[in-house]
């Protein structure tokens, strides 16, 4: 059999066996293989979106981490730079050789310069970071709902319920909402 034809198999609505007695309309087990038809690509659907909400969730976090991180060594650089330009600046008032003078208080504006580009980087990492807090309790939030849409799908197989099957459907969609706000801060 091949690849195709099994695959088609799996979306085709024909009995395992041909001759098979129909169960009775409205029966248990009627109900329940219209709900397992239905409920396995959901499943999957679901999963999908949890595991994708999952890797965006884990991406915030490394943001987070990594960017509180390289922002805490940028202000550990600043200060060095700041120390070096007060080192510098003392050095220059106490010079006597006007040369020398010179190239102290050139180093100390330099060392300036590069406090104000340290800074600037920080003062990114940071706001970068911030924002990845803002989005992250939404993922998660969006995480929780599509494990539960998956809990009521799953619900609805063993307890043949049609009510619960829709109400997974209404819970993927909160899950949804939540993981747009996630992504594109709506609100």
């Amino acid at each position: 059999m091949s690849l195709i034809d099994t695959v088609l198999k799996m979306f085709t609505k024909t009995p395992k066996d041909p001759n098979a007695p129909a169960p009775v309309v409205g029966s248990r087990s009627e109900r329940e293989a219209k709900i397992k038809d239905k409920a396995g690509l959901v499943i999957n659907i679901f999963a999908l979106l949890l595991a994708v909400n999952a890797w965006y969730g884990g991406k915030l976090s490394s943001i987070v981490l990594n960017n509180t991180i390289s922002s805490s060594n940028q202000w550990a650089w600043y200060q060095a730079k700041n120390v070096r330009e007060s080192i510098y600046e003392t050095a220059a008032i106490q010079a006597i050789d006007k040369e020398n003078k010179e190239k102290l208080i050139a180093e100390a504006k330099r060392m300036a310069n590069d406090k104000r580009e340290i800074a600037e980087i920080a003062k990114k990492l940071e706001a970068e970071r911030d924002d990845a807090k803002k989005r992250s309790p939404w993922i998660s939030y969006a995480s929780t709902a599509y494990q539960l849409s998956i809990v009521l799908l799953s619900a609805s197989i063993l307890a043949v319920s049609m009510p619960l099957f829709y109400a997974s459907y209404i819970v993927a969609l909160i899950g949804i909402i939540l993981s747009c706000q996630g992504l594109w801060l709506i609100i």
